[in-house]
This record gives C-alpha cells, sequence and structure tokens, in this order.
C-alpha cells in the first residue's frame, strides 16, 4: 500500500521515516567522530564534506516527509493508547518533524556564516551555495552551538521514540511498532501484570 489509511502508515511514509531515521544516526555518530581533537586535518575535511552531503540529504527528505505528512490522511493512535500517550506520541512526532528540518538547516548556516567560506560540495557531484548571510566568527559560533544543541536534543527524542516503540511492541503487545514496518494490524495481547 503506498498510501496510508486510518489505520496503516504507507509503503512510502515507512520508506521516509527509517531511511531519516538512519541518516540522522549516522549523521551524528559522523558529527562526533569529525569533531574529536586528535583526527587528521585531511580526514576531518572528508568527513565534514561527508556530513554536509548527507545533512542536505536530510534535509530535502525531511522537507518531503513534512509535506507528505501534512498531506496524507493521518494514522489513528492505536486504540489501547491512554489520553496522555496520545498527547505525547502526538508532540514527540510532530518535534521529530521540525527537528528534522532545524537541525540540517542550522548545520547549513553553520557553513554559510563560517568565515573560512569552505563551500559544500555536494557528494563531489555540485557545489551547495551559501544562505546568504553575514560571516563571522561569532555567528559560526552561535550556529554551531545552536546545531549542536538541536542534533543532541533530536538524539534524546529518537531515543525516547525507539524506547517508546519498543515497550509499546515488547511489554503491551500492541502495534505501535508494527504499523510502522508494514505489518497488518493484530489484535492486542492482554497486558502483563
Amino acid at each position: 500500500m503506498l498510501r496510508g489509511s486510518g489505520n496503516a502508515y504507507g509503503f512510502f511514509a515507512i520508506l521516509l521515516h527509517w531511511l531519516i531515521a538512519l541518516l540522522i544516526l549516522a549523521l551524528l555518530t559522523l558529527g562526533y567522530i569529525m569533531t574529536r581533537p586528535d583526527i587528521d586535518p585531511a580526514l576531518q575535511f572528508s568527513l565534514f564534506q561527508w556530513h554536509k552531503s548527507f545533512g542536505m540529504l536530510v534535509l530535502a527528505l525531511a522537507l518531503v516527509r513534512a509535506v507528505q505528512w501534512c498531506m496524507s490522511v493521518k494514522v489513528a493512535p492505536v486504540a489501547t493508547l491512554s489520553a496522555l500517550e496520545r498527547l505525547l506520541s502526538s508532540i514527540t512526532h510532530k518535534l521529530l518533524l521540525v527537528l528534522g528540518v532545524l537541525v540540517p538547516l542550522a548545520g547549513w548556516v553553520i557553513a554559510s556564516v563560517s568565515p573560512l567560506g569552505i563551500p559544500t560540495f555536494m557528494f563531489d557531484l555540485f557545489v551547495v551555495p551559501h544562505l546568504p548571510l553575514a560571516q563571522s566568527e561569532g555567528a559560526e559560533t552561535l550556529w554551531s552551538e545552536v546545531h549542536a544543541t538541536l542534533a543532541y536534543t533530536l538524539l534524546c527524542l529518537i531515543v525516547l521514540h525507539a524506547l517508546a516503540a519498543l515497550y509499546h511492541h515488547l511489554w503491551r503487545g500492541d502495534d505501535v511498532l508494527m504499523r510502522m514496518l508494514g505489518r497488518r494490524r493484530s489484535p492486542p495481547r492482554e497486558k502483563r501484570s
């Protein structure tokens, strides 16, 4: 099923979800490695370029996902969720969508305001133009902190999101996780005591 319905996510939403998730986790890992103080400068430059390329890819995919989310039929929450769980789920999903756009956008701002003026070579295919912003060390420092803070916030939300999905799958036995794996809904199991 390419398009979602009231009870299931469509193939496109599932594909975007997992692709963006994997790319973000790879970017967080790469971001940590490339900022180590003992890294070889030539390797660091290459890692920064890969980080920026994949970051731009995430930005594009996250924008597509946000538009798709706004235009698609909303999947109803699993019936066994409490009102509080529904609220927290809704807030978390919206924050994940917003941060999926803001984190790479902040990274693009860093590249644009850096006085070094190093271009972003998108997978060595073309150069991504800088945003029309004033360059300064102060702006680069500020946006680097914004980017890092947003990235770590996104990481915390991803961990919370994954733990909640595993909790619902392993402990509650409902279809929260299975729906994002494209599986058919099954009757909920009884809660464990």
